[in-house]
């Protein structure tokens, strides 16, 4: 599949790097990329050699959320057409935070509005440690309000009170004090702390980590602990039946590396 606004390419260990490709509008998210980027979150899911999905970009500028364009297109529609929008922004990002692989976001420069929705959606968010974020909608007479669900579970209310409302520019640090980033190294590590995580990724079974990863969101969906009790027993309960924990299980056992490292399934 092509796209007009990404750039994929997949390597033969499984490892998928999604880009956005817009750099002279510094990537900033319009129509067209929202529904690139969820039929690529639709379709990375359903490949089976993709193991690791990357999502990145190039240049000074990692995302700067909205375009422009977009939005004053979205002032001249009415509320039912802004609604249909929204709701296709709500679908990408839920698509990305459900994608059953891990997703690991590289960020090599400031972000802004909508693409901190973007990175709040990935399982694991690297960063250069010169980099800059901010909420910016405020300062436009706006709410950051369909990222709203992905940042709150992210960041928690403390954090969003202090960043959304006034929207302020903040560091890297406190970005990862307040969970949005993992990780911040130096520009010229970033590629090497990136890899460091993907190889990470790749020694753990893949059906394993679909799901991890579903019975996460399932947690952030229910939050009665007597129900999270109840799926979590059933989780574990169904993935002993699984060919991935049988074959790990029985590696473990016999001192050897599981299959989907040994027998050359991720190279």
């Amino acid at each position: 599949m092509s796209y007009k606004t990404l750039q994929l390419d997949k390597d033969k260990r499984g490892v998928a790097r999604l880009w956005l490709n817009r750099p002279d509008k510094h990537h900033a998210m319009n129509a067209q990329m929202i529904i690139e980027l969820h039929e690529a979150a639709i379709a990375l899911s359903e490949d089976e050699a993709v193991h690791v999905v990357v999502i990145g970009s190039d240049g000074p500028i990692f995302c700067a959320g909205a375009d422009l364009t977009w939005m004053q297109e979205q002032q001249q529609k009415d509320k039912v057409g802004r609604i249909a929008e929204a709701r296709n922004l709500s679908n990408m990002l839920a698509a990305l935070n459900g994608l059953p692989k891990p997703v690991i976001m590289r960020v090599q420069g400031n972000s802004f509005g909508g693409g901190l929705g973007l990175m709040s959606a990935a399982d694991i968010t690297l960063s250069a440690d010169s980099a800059k974020f901010c909420f910016s909608e405020t300062r436009l007479g706006l709410i950051p309000a369909t990222i709203g669900p992905f940042i709150w579970r992210r960041l928690g209310e403390a954090s969003l009170r202090r960043l959304i409302i006034t929207a302020r520019l903040f560091s890297v640090k406190e970005a990862v004090r307040c969970g949005l980033v993992a990780k911040a190294v130096a520009a010229d590590r970033l590629d090497e702390a990136l890899e460091a995580e993907i190889e990470t990724a790749l020694q753990a079974g893949p059906a394993a980590m679909a799901a991890a990863k579903a019975l996460i969101t399932a947690f952030s969906q229910t939050p009665d602990h007597t129900a999270q009790n109840e799926m979590a027993i059933a989780a574990l309960a169904t993935i002993w039946d699984t060919d991935g924990a049988r074959e790990g299980i029985n590696a473990f056992f016999a001192k050897a590396p599981p299959p989907w490292t040994d027998s050359g399934y991720y190279k």
